[in-house]
């Protein structure tokens, strides 16, 4: 891996202390996004890693929503489809849905039920992992159909927060890490 481009991709994260609340240290991708070298630079990093840790996947599947901005260059750049895994009720169609905990409260996950065929082998992005209970709820859903999951992959991982212990034995990989 660049350690340049990694340089490049860590430069263009933002810090916003007290947001959404006291407290919390939000990690901002907005600058990386409006920076072509950088976004570009983001997806090669993804794109190299995804090509040496697996010889044969089918798809990409993004969480909603900023796994949207990731994970549809990242399939286009692998030659494979992406798979949208959104919040409930904005697909149409029949699909499975999961509920799950976040820190205030209840949320649920939908992907369309004919998204992924059984035995497909899927890699799961987002932009952030901090509690890790979107991703497991992504990673519930895409076992409902069947998906071998290859790994959960993405750009920020908050350490301290110890998500991606609850993916258990899901393969978990984090371009840059924040405590």
């Amino acid at each position: 891996m660049s350690q340049d481009g990694l340089r490049r991709v860590r430069d263009r994260v933002r810090p916003f202390p007290d947001f959404p609340e006291p407290g919390v240290l939000f990690r901002d991708i907005s600058p990386l996004l409006k920076d072509p070298v950088a976004f570009r630079t983001l997806i090669d990093l993804l794109e190299d890693h995804v090509r040496a840790s697996f010889p044969k996947i089918d798809l990409i599947a993004g969480l909603d929503s900023r796994g949207f901005l990731i994970g549809p260059p990242l399939a286009q750049r692998l030659g494979i489809g992406f798979v949208p895994v959104r919040k409930k009720g904005k697909l149409p169609g029949p699909t499975e849905s999961v509920s799950y905990s976040l820190e205030y409260g209840k949320a649920e996950l939908e992907i369309q039920s004919d998204a992924v065929e059984p035995g497909q082998k899927v890699v799961i992005v987002d932009d952030l992992l901090a509690t890790g209970g979107t991703m497991c709820a992504a990673c519930e859903l895409l076992k409902k159909l069947k998906a071998e999951i290859l790994e959960c992959l993405v750009i920020i991982e908050l350490k301290s927060l110890k998500g991606s212990e609850k993916l258990s034995s899901i393969p978990f990989y984090s371009l840059l890490q924040y405590d």
